[in-house]
């Protein structure tokens, strides 16, 4: 089955304090959108698109030696919306999409391969990498069916009741979807909440609905799965580069 790469790189970085966006910070040397970039190519993808926004010609600029399509998100208006704006280059495209964020450098080739083995033996129509933390509070928990890969549903921490606050595997925001279904199910989502914005997560809603099969894979490693969102999340994550990129101390 063919695969292509979504990955989202529009973001300001608000708490980043710089006016550069934020997968142009670095991290040992190089932009963290980099790493994300050599990880989705080692895949063998057939293609990638990059969603860029703030700033973009310089995120295009950074990024123009890598084999991608850059799409432009404006205004930004939520990561379903991002996602909609790569809708026109994969209209023909017969086959499956990885969804990667340009913030999150540490997530391991052989991880995402995993995962997208569990969602075509699964025959899902989503499929989520997952996490387990200790402490999973301000993220969405990911409710499964009992014993089993498949997802009841998702739940933003704000709308959890105290048993789903008890659980504490968690959504990465990293996932596959079957590329026909995600984009039939975008034409479905709306800018109905606090921040009126499209949400990809709302697709998993319109899958439950429909009676489709969404599926959790979880990493054994939490590290994988961490954004940049402050310097000091730069900082952890420059010392977990160089243990995983075997970057000298």
């Amino acid at each position: 089955m063919a695969l292509a790469v979504i990955i989202m790189a529009a973001g300001k970085g608000t708490r980043m304090k710089s006016d550069l966006p934020k997968v142009l910070h670095r991290a040992n040397g190089r932009a963290l959108v980099e790493y994300v970039l050599d990880t989705a190519l080692s895949l063998d993808p057939e293609q990638i698109v990059l969603i860029i926004g703030h700033q973009a010609e310089l995120v295009k600029e950074a990024t123009a030696q890598y084999r991608i399509t850059a799409v432009l998100q404006e205004p930004q208006l939520g990561t379903g919306h991002a996602v909609m704006q790569s809708e026109a280059l994969l209209s023909a495209f017969n086959g499956e999409v990885l969804i990667l964020s340009g913030d999150a450098p540490l997530v391991h080739a052989e991880t995402l391969q995993k995962l997208i083995a569990c969602h075509r033996s699964s025959h899902a129509a989503a499929t989520v990498l997952t996490a387990e933390l200790d402490d999973p509070t301000g993220y969405g928990r990911v409710i499964r069916v009992l014993n089993s890969d498949s997802v009841l549903k998702i739940v933003e921490q704000k709308d959890a009741s105290e048993e789903e606050l008890a659980v504490r595997e968690i959504n990465s925001g990293v996932y596959v979807f079957d590329t026909r279904m995600l984009f039939e199910a975008l034409g479905q989502i709306n800018t109905d909440n606090a921040q009126q914005e499209y949400y990809l997560t709302d697709v998993f809603g319109i899958c439950f609905q429909g009676g489709k099969r969404v599926c959790a894979f979880k990493t054994d490693n939490p590290d994988e799965i961490l954004g940049i969102n402050t310097p000091e999340q730069l900082v952890d994550a420059e010392r977990l580069l160089r243990i995983k990129r075997k970057y000298p101390e």
